[in-house]
């Protein structure tokens, strides 16, 4: 008997990157609930054609124009009957299509903003892997989505297991679920315990190299420097309405609980499964239903002993940073990423050291004073000063062994 289930028309933003390529791995896997209505990337042509000839989608967008060209030119001698649109603005119209149901918006950055809020304002459901966007505009893009009635659900891992270990009718309000504190748990990257020296010295290569996940280049280096984990703790304050202070972080090395949440009687609800991105998709995809993932499935006996430690925000203190943007509020998590991104930027072009991502952060958060963002524009703003600011703090430190942030010697 055929199902009468309706299939459900994606989007997939960011889809030659890890998380779109694994969103597309779960689609394939139930093509007879999702189908693909349009790709989006920004400049990998071979990626993004060899994605068009295996999933026939209406629209092919590539935010670099010259790629879009291209790719346009070799679909044409394809059999794929496909529409290429280039630029940002494509991005959107994409995201907003009417006969879209969901959005999956995991384009790296702040690049991701604009096409995540246009899938709020048109009233999607919203897988978000695009962190950032929370974490630049989180009242915006929640009020935007309470008023067009778009649904938010969180992709990162982390996020993913709060929300499936809150109750079903949780409306962001702590006191009233009888919440003490959100738990997000952190693998610790690549130089979990590595020395002042090591970590003074370290690579991008080795930066990249983390031990659990596979994951973009750019976000590799904010797990290893806990960058990742401080702007989760930002996205977790506007997702669920914790403050500050009801958010801890820990280290687990072995990926296997991905978050927690402790309640006031003393019940702590964990999520555990296999390190694989694949879970947390299926299970928004799919939402309230569940769907195999195509995930091996964990074994909590050859998994061994599960560690978890406090954070040593001392060496590492991107994480003290981001807690104090939250707290500063504003324009304070604005500067914060945008500061990290052109840092992270410098060092994977070895122009800077590793602990030289922190010292431009700070540098960024010092010099540039907190101001109120309602709107797009002022946010766009409040990005553009703390880009200019961290080239030039940047390219003060380009050149040498980063020394500024002596706690960490």
């Amino acid at each position: 008997m055929m199902s009468s289930r309706r299939v459900s028309s994606v989007v997939v933003l960011g889809s030659t990157g890890s998380i779109g390529m694994s969103t597309l791995s779960v689609m394939a896997q139930h093509s007879e609930r999702f189908h693909v209505f349009a790709l989006a990337a920004n400049s990998d042509v071979d990626t993004m054609f060899s994605q068009c000839i295996a999933f026939n989608p209406r629209y092919a967008v590539l935010a670099n124009e010259a790629a879009a060209e291209k790719l346009a030119a070799r679909l044409h001698t394809s059999s794929v009957d496909c529409v290429v649109m280039g630029g940002a603005a494509a991005l959107e119209f994409v995201s907003a299509h009417e006969e879209v149901d969901v959005v999956m918006a995991a384009i790296v950055g702040a690049a991701g903003l604009a096409s995540t809020l246009g899938a709020a304002r048109a009233g999607k459901r919203i897988m978000l892997a695009n962190k950032e966007s929370m974490v630049m505009a989180g009242p915006l893009l929640i009020n935007t989505a309470q008023q067009s009635g778009a649904i938010i659900l969180p992709i990162d891992s982390e996020h993913n297991a709060i929300f499936q270990a809150l109750p079903a009718d949780y409306s962001r309000d702590v006191q009233a679920a009888g919440i003490r504190r959100l738990i997000l748990t952190a693998s610790g990257g690549p130089f979990l315990h590595a020395s002042a020296e090591a970590l003074s010295s370290a690579t991008p290569d080795q930066a990249c190299a983390h031990p659990t996940w596979s994951m973009g280049r750019k976000i590799s280096v904010d797990s290893a420097t806990l960058m990742n984990k401080g702007l989760e703790v930002i996205e977790a304050h506007f997702l669920f309405g914790a403050n500050a202070d009801q958010i801890d972080v820990v280290i687990h090395p072995q990926s296997i609980v991905h978050s927690m949440v402790e309640y006031v009687d003393g019940s702590v609800i964990a999520q555990l499964g296999s390190p694989d991105m694949r879970t947390p998709i299926a299970h928004a995809l799919a939402f309230p239903d569940r769907v195999d993932a195509g995930v091996t499935r964990l074994d909590l006996l050859s998994a061994g002993s599960l560690e978890f430690e406090s954070p040593d925000m001392q060496r590492f203190p991107c994480l003290r940073l981001a807690y104090q943007a939250l707290r500063e509020g504003h324009s304070a998590p604005v500067y914060l990423n945008a500061a990290n991104e052109v840092a992270v930027d410098r060092f994977l072009e070895q122009e800077i050291a590793f602990t030289a991502i922190a010292e431009v952060v700070e540098t960024v958060l010092q010099q540039l004073p907190t101001v109120s963002v309602q709107s797009i524009d002022e946010i766009v703003e409040a990005d553009r000063s703390a880009r200019v600011c961290a080239k030039l703090a940047s390219g003060e430190l380009s050149g040498g062994q980063s020394t500024v942030q002596g706690s960490l010697h």
